[in-house]
């Protein structure tokens, strides 16, 4: 396969957009999933993030090999815990909450999880990670116990991203977290995209291809979409159209 991150880089260098489904092991047992993987075929979703808040090993086990017997999209392991990590994924955002204050999601878990890494065959994205304020307590929120960054306060924003950024981490997470009630606003994420030159992923409240449309038309390389598609699976090929300019 080839290298992801990589292929991400050049897609921003070329002005492409990519579309990622969020899924979320725990709620797999809710029903959908093989409507959402045939979809996802069918309309060229580019990549699968693989995670949740509260998910233990079996579930992710099942839920990357599910996956795999059904499809060939990569399938990219996005994190709550030093725990959620398995090697039946294709790579890993290796995330660093940098809008908190919180040493263990800083570097802490980090270590831990690092010997795991360095013999497992996933490759690793290092990521920073900002928690975006969703207009509501989301489960990232609760467990990462960090303040989100207002979305009213671009300055925050751009000097956070453009620390990680300075500090060699390859891909940049702006996240209102699962079940936002309100998502990444369009100017945020112009401001932010304008300061970087590594890709920009976008998620958390994304209910509508309009507004997939709008945050990638704002600057996010990536976007990405869990709860709604969760919710109603006809929705992927309107948001895969939408963040691909077929829409």
């Amino acid at each position: 396969m080839p290298n992801i991150l990589t292929s991400l880089e050049q897609a921003k260098a070329d002005g492409q957009k990519k579309f990622v489904v969020l899924i979320d092991p725990d709620k797999v047992r809710l029903g959908n999933m093989d409507r959402v993987l045939d979809l996802a075929v069918e309309v060229g979703v580019d990549y699968f993030f693989i995670g949740g808040s509260l998910i233990v090993n079996n579930a992710l086990d099942q839920c990357l090999l599910a996956i795999k017997e059904r499809c060939h999209i990569p399938m990219i392991l996005f994190p709550g815990s030093s725990l959620q990590l398995s090697w039946k994924a294709d790579a890993i955002l290796f995330l660093s909450l940098i809008s908190g204050r919180n040493p263990d999601l800083l570097i802490g878990n980090h270590v831990i999880a690092a010997p795991y890494l360095k013999l497992s065959p996933l490759e690793i994205m290092p990521t920073g990670y900002m928690l975006m304020d969703g207009g509501a307590p989301t489960s990232v929120l609760y467990m990462s116990n960090t303040r989100p960054i207002p979305t009213h306060k671009d300055d925050i924003a751009v000097c956070t991203a453009m620390a990680g950024e300075m500090l060699g981490l390859r891909l940049m997470y702006m996240d209102a977290g699962s079940g936002a009630q309100v998502p990444v606003p369009e100017h945020i994420i112009e401001s932010v995209s304008g300061a970087l030159k590594i890709p920009l992923i976008v998620g958390g409240g994304i209910r509508t291809p309009e507004k997939a449309a709008a945050n990638v038309q704002a600057g996010a390389d990536v976007i990405v979409v869990g709860n709604a598609i969760e919710k109603d699976p006809g929705l992927v090929r309107e948001m895969a159209a939408a963040v691909h300019g077929k829409g």
